[in-house]
């Protein structure tokens, strides 16, 4: 059998209730983390770190974040673009105040006060649910992004309404400004990524998560066997707020440096995020990175392929993407709704009996 599961017996309830019991699985895991930590960097370009690497980084943790509240506590959101203009602009302001702080804890205090953000514009869930919280998220997006365009104090009353960050180090290395390096900007990032992924998959597979699923499957029996509905859903948005915060944080100051809320973080990039967990799987920390993955490397492969090579017009390998996206989101949603987490599920059924057939 190609992946193994027979022969791993546990002594102890820890060993037994860890984050990944199966050796097969952890061993998988570690090389991941060997390949990404000690390898990638010696080998990563410009091209590579600003194409698909560090936009991929960033998307798996407002992916992950979203997946929280969508997948894991069944709460629709569509304001993401306005939550990742929430964690942007608290960075600047705090990059421009406070310039002597590392940009370490900037990134992290920006994801938690755009979880008090969360948490304000979640306030309505208690009440509604479905199509119109999904209205309601959707009004906070048009209201943050009105907002930041319309009160000049935070973009320091910049001319331009631009909002541009200032180079700040990491041990003595640039990770933000004009002079960062690919490898530097990306260790950067990962950092974030690892530690979301493991906060998120320890959030999940506790008490924590357990009541948001409650809520998710039956709010109504939810609470009929304890599980408090406002601190569940408040708490499913200020975990999810943050995470997307430290996206729109990273994507602002380490991957563009420059950034215009309206065209930046529209309507547009919340669909794109929620496209990233639908099509990844909802309610799987996995699917959020096979979401971001696959809608990261898709642009990059079309533009390679069709325009690089075969010499396609630009746009209309664009139109061609949005026509691919749409399908695979047709497709999924009516014959794997669980996405492509659920396909991997599969695999791996398939694998643990092979070369046998089923």
């Amino acid at each position: 059998m190609f992946y193994r599961e027979a022969g791993d017996y546990k002594t102890s309830y820890a060993a037994d209730n860890q984050t990944f019991p199966i050796k097969f699985d952890r061993y998988r895991y570690y090389f991941v983390l060997f390949v990404a930590l000690a390898v990638i960097p010696f080998v990563i370009n410009d091209y590579w770190a600003s194409a698909v690497l560090l936009p991929f980084l960033i998307y798996a943790i407002a992916a992950i974040g979203l997946n929280i509240l969508v997948g894991y506590c069944g709460q629709v959101s569509l304001g993401t673009g306005g939550f990742m203009a929430v964690g942007a602009y608290a960075c600047y302001k705090l990059m421009t105040a406070f310039p002597d702080v590392s940009i370490f804890f900037h990134v992290l205090i920006s994801g938690a006060i755009t979880a008090l953000v969360g948490v304000l514009f979640g306030l309505p869930s208690l009440r509604i649910k479905g199509f119109y919280l999904a209205v309601a998220t959707l009004a906070a997006q048009f209201f943050l992004v009105w907002l930041f365009n319309r009160v000049p104090w935070f973009y320091n009353n910049s001319a331009s309404g631009q909002i541009s960050a200032p180079e700040r180090t990491v041990f003595g290395v640039p990770v933000t400004g004009a002079n960062t390096e690919s490898w530097a900007t990306y260790l950067f990032c990962l950092v974030f990524v690892i530690l979301s992924a493991v906060i998120a998959r320890n959030l999940t597979r506790g008490s924590v998560g357990r009541k948001w699923m409650a809520i998710r499957d039956m709010d109504i029996a939810a609470e009929i066997i304890g599980v408090d509905p406002l601190r569940a859903k408040l708490t499913a948005f200020a975990v999810s707020s943050f995470f997307v915060g430290l996206s729109g944080a990273l994507f602002f100051s380490v991957y563009l440096g420059a950034v215009e809320v309206g065209e930046v973080f529209g309507i547009n990039k919340s669909f794109l995020v929620l496209f990233m967990i639908i099509i990844g799987g909802l309610g799987s920390i996995f699917g959020s990175f096979a979401g971001a993955a696959f809608l990261v490397l898709l642009p990059v492969l079309l533009k390679n392929v069709l325009v690089g090579t075969l010499g396609w017009p630009t746009d209309l390998a664009a139109h061609l993407e949005f026509m691919i996206v749409g399908a695979l989101i047709i497709v999924f949603l009516i014959a794997e709704p669980h996405g492509l987490a659920q396909l991997w599920r599969v695999t791996k059924e398939k694998l643990r009996l092979w070369p046998f057939p089923h």
